[in-house]
């Protein structure tokens, strides 16, 4: 992602030219990418540690299929209300407590829900299971808005797009690794308790660093200029501006759309699969590489435009602060997947069960055909639309470029005295930032200093 075309301020700096600026970038700040996208890693194996073994899981407890859906379902859920919530911790506690709280959540989730597998009576273990998800599904809601903050941040410009990806990508990564670890694990029903137990050892290690590795939210001295000049308008103002936002909008209804659809598939993969004799290990007999070839052309399409999506939703929606503009297109796009995943489901028929299937609910298969034609209709109609409407200034590097040197100067002065950076006025830009925005130009001023966000 570039400036405007012909404008020499807006390309990436040097590290040179950065510190001329009073702008200095810290070693610290990949050990806090680090753990935060560790974390983000060691969630997502927690949502889906059940989903690829569904019908084992079942068994063990006593469950019915429906059940063990809403044990991934509840990761939806929970985002939609709590996911504003997440947006406002992160805003105002800071980056750094949102990230310990979130890894504390993650923790005692990943505990709780292993306690129907321990040596004491519980009447109701699904009441545990999910409780222990629901922890889970709290924290995801503070960890899945962190990256693109973090890379405004921490980062200089031409490291942001890569801070962004390398913290956005380890959630697909650890998706991908509780679709192998879980099937590899469980056997049978017996061995559901060591899988659980397995999902424990990466949380309470990552507690134990974010608690101890992560110092402060925010660096002593601002790595760029837009860090320099905080564009986190006030809670309510920027969700106001980024629902009257058109670009912003189409961008987090079609992505949104997409994370929906990509959670309801992972969801839902195995109970599809069983139906055709697909066992929980990856194994692939019949179809091997047609299926293959498909479910990783889905993930490279799928996973490779989150982070652009990320970083799209920061440059088209600024002033608006990186929490609450990447985190709206989640809460939407979770919202979306509860619509999708209860349609997919209710389109389901009841078949008499073929020889063939290895589906272990006891119930006879689905029929999944409707569904999955509708999955695919959906994706094609949020990537059309994205492609035709989706039109956008990037502001945050316009805004970058029309600092004026004397803004410049005044704040390299204030950093040797290693006081709070005051509030830098930007030169006039492009887009007229005072009147509300009602399509892709629309903006306000951006007003916080770096002082209120140290």
């Amino acid at each position: 992602m570039s400036g405007p075309a012909g404008d020499g301020q807006g390309a990436a700096e040097t590290p040179t030219l950065g510190a001329l600026r009073g702008h200095r970038v810290y070693a610290r700040r990949w050990v806090f990418l680090l753990v935060l996208s560790l974390l983000s890693f060691s969630n997502a194996t927690l949502w889906l540690s059940f989903a690829p073994v569904a019908n084992t899981v079942a068994q063990r407890f006593v469950l019915s299929t429906e059940q063990i859906n809403w044990l991934s379902l509840v990761y939806l859920v929970v985002s939609i209300p709590f996911g504003v919530v997440s947006i406002w911790v992160l805003d105002f506690a800071g980056l750094r407590w949102a990230t310990v709280l979130c890894a504390w959540l993650n923790f005692a989730g990943s505990v709780l829900r292993s306690l129907p597998c321990m040596e004491i009576e519980t009447q109701d273990p699904f009441a545990f299971l999910m409780g222990g998800q629901s922890l889970c599904a709290l924290a995801q809601t503070l960890v899945i808005f962190s990256p693109a903050k973090l890379a405004a941040l921490w980062f200089p410009e031409h490291q942001r797009a890569t801070a962004n990806m390398i913290g956005t990508m380890s959630n697909p990564l650890g998706i991908l690794v509780a679709n192998l670890l879980s099937p590899a694990l469980v056997k049978n029903k017996e061995d559901v308790p060591l899988m659980l137990g397995i999902y424990i050892i990466p949380a309470g290690l990552i507690c134990l660093l974010a608690t101890a590795c992560l110092w402060e939210s925010v660096p002593p001295t601002p790595p760029s200029a837009g860090a320099a000049c905080s564009t986190s308008e006030k809670f309510l103002d920027g969700l106001k501006l980024l629902v009257r936002n058109k670009a912003y909008v189409i961008l987090a209804v079609c992505f949104g759309g997409g994370i929906g659809i990509f959670s309801s598939f992972l969801a839902l993969l195995e109970q599809v699969l069983c139906v055709k004799g697909y066992s929980n290990v990856s194994q692939l007999p019949g179809q091997t590489h047609a299926l293959a070839v498909i479910c990783s052309l889905f993930g490279l399409f799928g996973f490779s435009v989150a982070p652009v999506a990320m970083e799209l939703a920061v440059e088209c929606s600024f002033p608006v602060g990186e929490g609450a503009a990447t985190g709206l297109v989640f809460v939407l796009g979770q919202a979306e997947g509860v619509l999708i995943m209860v349609l997919l489901t209710t389109l389901t028929v009841r078949r008499a069960e073929p020889s063939f299937s290895t589906c272990r609910d006891g119930q006879g298969p689905l029929d999944w055909m409707v569904s999955m034609l509708l999955m695919a209709g959906l994706c094609t109609c949020f990537s059309c639309f994205l492609v035709l409407f989706f039109h956008t200034p990037y502001r945050r590097l316009q805004a970058e470029a029309s600092m004026s040197p004397s803004i410049q100067e005044d704040a390299c002065a204030v950093a040797e005295d290693h006081t709070p950076y005051p509030a830098a006025t930007p030169e006039p830009l492009p887009w007229d930032p005072t009147t509300p925005s009602t399509d892709a130009t629309g903006s306000s001023e951006a007003a916080h200093s770096w002082g209120r966000l140290s």
